[in-house]
């Protein structure tokens, strides 16, 4: 069967269906409903006062009227069934809805009602055309309701012509299933052909209920194979560089370093020694916490291919916080005589070619720096291990290019934006994960506070005590320059106000557009103690270590995402001072707005806060969908359906591992299906 042959079907109307992705009849039977009325539920009008949530009325359009003047111009509508009369009232867009409404046409409202006069009306209601009462007489109680889009509404296709399609090609078509039975039992789901119809037309809520787990289960189970069997291709089967710790190693955590390791990392480095032994190839996240000390595993973890006679390069996705790993590497290690170069995209032709030939020649031992690390022209010796900082913000695509440098190389990547377990769970699904809780010895927890701007000469005033103890502070703000369209004070105009201010305190500016050795020159300034105050943007979000550094503040904090506060606050609080955050936001806050701050103020816990930032925003906003690599689900969503997410994962690896290449009869279905699937998305895994 074809699109064509379906009834009712004008050039118009296919032409809709193309421009909304539906191009053969098994799109549109996956096109699910977005709801279902249930006739059982539907609310008869006389007893809608009762009522204060959303509800449903059917009823006939008695009348239609626009009241009122300028911006409160809205569309009134009488509604009746057989018990009553009630009103359904639009404000913007009345001119829209005006043509959903006709005298004697039947609708449905859905929405919820509330009593105003004599009248229960329903502001905004979503509205449905009902051809006729009969409508709700049908034999079944669940009627779908599918989106409907601009192309739709143009061509005049209705929840009706939607239904009458699907039910014709539900006569002749028979979906292919894939799941193997022990699947399908294990989690009892329906077979797909009964799964599609009850989707479409369920005797029951539970029965459409169930049927879309299954569906969202699917995707889940499709992606999780995919990351299993890059995961089994790349480990089970693909030897790995083996390393032992050696006398730098040992040096540099008995004489070198100044602290005792936490539990955390103690740990960490355990899983990570076992891997690098184990003759396979390594490929691991460290997650922690901001300060968590991450770093120092890094370090460890180099210095082990170091001992061993191999190359390792530290790539990270800013030069500013390149530089901060450069500057960490030499505290720690010229003292042990081991080379180390930085290389990043905005350095000289003839450094740059030094540098090259010393990476090349295997002079460099370890390499730091940008994504310019795994660009064209640069050629390690024997390359054994990769460290990639802030993992979040490359792809799955950034990160295998930088192990095609050498011959299986070990990864190792750290984040610094802690990532709730479900979220983990489907970006890293290829990578082995350690975590990082608690902070190092000393640390103080911020003491965090939001601070209105009437009380800006307060905060002031503490600000100029704590620098005149000898206290760092930083001062934040969100825009570089003044905008026309949003009404920010900008880095640039605050940094000016602060010199007025405080006339006799060092004060300095940093921000992206700064040429890469100016922002070293800043920086340097602020670590080594000469400017006392240091104004910026958000290049201070990751890698800058002021230990110094005890006061943050932070210009319309509400701007700011949850997490992004967080990391911002995280650059203090580095030393064993008592540290504040002090946030400043605009005088008109949003319930979000409110929410974000409040949390922060709460807790320190970044594990926490990111779960909270991850339920406001989704996880696309969370992470940033074409960055992260994270996979665009159509019917499941990673945070509602993590339980789901956790099945299809286990069976998933399991499958893998008794089956990798699909070879067993009951698999060949799924072959059939999987395998388009993962070419299609190779780029997306990185393997194309």
């Amino acid at each position: 069967m074809k699109l064509l042959d379906l009834h009712n079907l004008s050039q118009k109307r296919l032409q809709a269906l193309q421009q909304s992705g539906i191009r053969t009849p098994a799109d549109l039977l996956h096109f699910f409903p977005r709801r279902y009325i249930d006739k059982s539920n539907v609310i008869p009008i006389w007893n809608l006062s009762s009522h204060q949530e959303a509800v449903t009325v059917t009823g006939k359009v008695i009348s239609t009227e626009v009241t009122g003047f300028g911006n409160k111009k809205r569309l009134e509508v009488i509604v009746q069934d057989k018990t009553g009369s009630m009103k359904a009232v639009f404000f913007k867009g009345w001119k829209y809805f005006i043509k959903q409404f006709s005298p004697g046409k039947w609708v449905s409202l859905f929405g919820i009602p509330k009593q105003y006069g004599r009248h229960v009306s329903m502001a905004h209601p979503e509205v449905e055309q009902l051809d006729d009462p009969n409508d709700f007489e049908a034999v079944r109680s669940l009627i779908p309701i599918y989106p409907s889009n601009k192309y739709f509404s143009k061509a005049f296709i209705s929840n009706k012509i939607i239904t009458g399609w699907v039910e014709q090609i539900l006569q002749s078509y028979v979906p292919q299933e894939f799941l193997p039975d022990i699947i399908l039992q294990k989690h009892r789901f329906p077979k797909r052909d009964q799964a599609i119809r009850a989707i479409h037309k369920p005797a029951s809520g539970q029965e459409s209920s169930n049927a879309l787990e299954r569906f969202k289960y699917e995707e889940f189970f499709l992606f999780e194979l995919s990351m299993a069997k890059i995961k089994y291709k790349r480990f089970e089967r693909q030897k790995g560089i083996l390393l032992e710790p050696g006398e730098l190693t040992r040096k540099f955590f008995k004489t070198a370093l100044p602290f005792e390791l936490t539990g955390g990392q103690k740990n960490t480095l355990s899983e990570v020694r076992t891997d690098l032994n184990s003759g396979l190839q390594m490929n691991r996240l460290v997650q922690g916490d901001v300060g968590a000390g991450k770093t120092i595993v890094a370090i460890g973890s180099m210095l082990m291919a170091v001992d061993n006679g191999y190359q390792a390069a530290l790539m990270a996705p800013t030069e500013i916080l390149a530089e901060q790993h450069y500057i960490t590497l030499k505290k720690y290690l010229e003292s042990l005589g081991v080379s180390f170069r930085l290389i990043t995209g905005g350095q000289k032709t003839a450094l740059r070619r030094e540098i090259l030939t010393d990476i090349e020649s295997g002079n460099c031992r370890i390499a730091v720096g940008t994504h310019a690390l795994f660009q064209e022209g640069v050629t390690f010796q024997n390359l054994a291990l990769v460290v990639i900082d802030e993992q979040h913000r490359f792809g799955v695509k950034q990160r295998n290019e930088i192990l095609l440098k050498g011959e299986n190389p070990h990864l190792l990547v750290m984040s610094a934006t802690p990532i709730p377990r479900s979220l983990a769970m489907t970006i890293y699904s290829d990578l082995d994960i350690s975590v990082i809780r608690e902070l190092p010895a000393g640390r103080k927890p911020v003491k965090t506070a939001v601070r209105s701007d009437k009380e800006r000469n307060n905060v002031y005033n503490f600000l100029e005590e704590s620098v005149k103890k000898g206290d760092q502070a930083y001062v934040i703000f969100p825009l570089i320059e003044e905008s026309e369209v949003i009404d920010l004070k900008d880095a640039t105009m605050g940094f000016e106000k602060l010199k007025r201010r405080f006339p006799d305190v060092t004060i300095d500016l940093l921000h992206g557009r700064l040429k890469p050795i100016e922002k070293e020159q800043v920086m340097r300034r602020f670590t080594e103690g000469h400017t006392k105050i240091l104004v910026s943007t958000t290049v201070v979000e990751v890698g800058v270590d002021v230990p110094n550094a005890s006061i943050m503040i932070i210009e319309h904090a509400e701007r700011f995402g949850l997490s992004q506060l967080h990391q911002l606050r995280g650059r203090i609080g580095r030393g064993n001072k008592q540290s504040y955050c002090i946030l400043m936001p605009d005088v008109k806050l949003s319930r979000d707005g409110r929410y974000r701050l409040k949390k922060l103020v709460e807790t320190n816990d970044g594990f926490e806060i990111a779960e909270a930032d991850l339920k406001l925003r989704g996880p696309g906003d969370f992470l940033g969908t074409k960055q992260s690599g994270l996979p665009e689900f159509r019917y499941a969503d990673i945070i509602e359906d993590r339980i789901l997410l956790e099945q299809a994962k286990n069976d998933a690896w399991q499958l893998i591992k008794t089956d990798p290449g699909f070879t067993k009869p009951e698999h060949q279905e799924l072959k059939s299906v999987f395998e388009p699937y993962f070419k299609e998305r190779s780029e997306f895994f990185g393997v194309g």
